[in-house]
């Protein structure tokens, strides 16, 4: 059987849902001004999630600061981030698309993947099933949506990134010479930077220059397994399965690349408190503790080191797991200036369990975890920037706090 899938991606989605309200309540539309969502629009605080067009045209980046954004665009309208109704609006999309599917996979937060193979009984023309889908999203919810249609996950996902918004795009294998392999090679699904730097080196500038090298030269460029997908993906090959139920993760991790050098424990520090607590909440909001956690750090020198420990026990409290972080770090830190620090938990569980020691009064961990409950859901309901820990907001934290916004950022898929 060939396979059918389709790629639904929210335009702009937060600023898009708070749009939708807005216009139920006889305000102006934010799709229509140049607005954005991100920090206090009066303290200029916080980095931009998401853009209006008009406020594309002005040059505001998804990611920037938001003192950067209203220097360029003075008459700015920033509006605060509002977790709850993005999660309403998520649920409601969704349930949407999964009336139309055998299997739907929830990409993010504002995408999702519907395997539609075997339904042309039901759906004999796909192009206009997406249409249907994506006016009944429109009229229902009152935000609109991309559809990406092709053989397989990335080339429906490809397909949706073309031309926005409220479009609705094919991508058949017969159609990749002349709709993909002329795209900046940049534009392939999942090559970063660095990796576009490499490539533009060997004279590769498109997806189909990657396309018509041999699969040996691109894993000499990128290394084996990189090499190997990203040359599959150029020519339109991929087998990924559509899931109903995500599989279980093998860890949480985050990583800060800087500008400027990292040179003393006090930075380090700091950033290491805002990735554990970033790393901590993801973890607790699936419902998993870790048993081994570890930290990575790279020096200007581009060699990576790191190190790891197991954990007695299971944890999910944030205060725990840095004290372990902390403790790593100072033992496998020499001082040299670094340029990239991280955290990961691993050794994931679901089981809470605790290694008891006949000589050790047992850890009573209560209060730190009323602590993370309560700042968790503090920043479900109003947002990431909403709570910070005091030990990041004084005066000697601005590393620290640059590198909580580079996170924010991270922590949502850029509009």
């Amino acid at each position: 059987m060939e396979r059918l899938i389709f790629h639904i991606d929210v335009n702009s989605a937060f600023l898009s849902w708070e749009a939708a309200r807005r216009v139920k309540e006889g305000l102006p539309d934010l799709r229509k001004i140049p607005a954005v969502i991100g920090g206090d629009p009066k303290k200029r605080t916080g980095v931009v999630l998401a853009k209006s067009i008009p406020a594309k045209k002005c040059g505001i980046r998804t990611g920037e600061p938001m003192a950067m954004a209203v220097r360029k665009c003075p008459n700015l309208v920033s509006v605060r981030s509002d977790f709850e109704l993005y999660d309403r609006c998520s649920k409601a999309f969704k349930a949407i698309c999964a009336s139309y599917a055998p299997v739907m996979e929830s990409f993010s937060i504002d995408e999702v993947f519907l395997d539609m193979s075997g339904t042309h009984y039901i759906y004999p023309d796909p192009i206009a099933t997406a249409h249907e889908i994506k006016d009944k999203i429109k009229e229902e919810l009152g935000f609109t949506v991309n559809v990406g249609i092709g053989p397989n996950k990335l080339l429906a996902k490809m397909a949706s990134d073309f031309e926005k918004p409220d479009k609705v795009h094919t991508l058949f294998i017969e159609e990749i010479p002349s709709k993909m392999w002329p795209l900046p090679v940049g534009d392939l699904l999942f090559l970063g930077r660095k990796s576009v730097v490499k490539l533009n080196h060997a004279e590769i500038y498109t997806i189909g220059d990657l396309a018509h090298r041999s699969e040996k030269e691109i894993q000499y460029i990128l290394g084996n397994k990189a090499g190997h997908q990203l040359y599959q993906y150029a020519n339109g090959i991929d087998d990924t399965p559509v899931k109903a139920v995500p599989d279980d993760p093998k860890g949480y991790s985050v990583e800060t690349t800087f500008d400027e050098n990292i040179k003393t424990l006090e930075q380090a520090f700091l950033i290491l408190l805002t990735q554990v607590d970033v790393v901590a909440a993801r973890m607790r909001r699936d419902g998993n503790k870790c048993t081994c956690v570890s930290v990575v750090f790279r020096n200007t020198e581009f060699k990576n080191k790191s190190h790891q420990c197991k954990i007695e026990g299971s944890t999910d409290v944030t205060d725990e797991i840095y004290l372990h972080v902390k403790r790593l770090f100072k033992e496998s830190w020499n001082g040299e200036p670094l340029r990239l620090i991280g955290v990961a938990l691993t050794g994931i569980t679901d089981e809470d369990y605790e290694q008891i020691s006949f000589f050790e009064k047992p850890v009573d961990r209560t209060k730190n975890k009323k602590l993370d409950q309560a700042v968790d859901e503090i920043r479900l309901k109003f947002g990431n920037g909403m709570i910070s820990r005091a030990s990041t907001l004084n005066k000697g934290a601005k590393i620290g706090r640059k590198a909580k916004a580079q996170m924010e950022n991270q922590r949502r898929k850029p509009e």
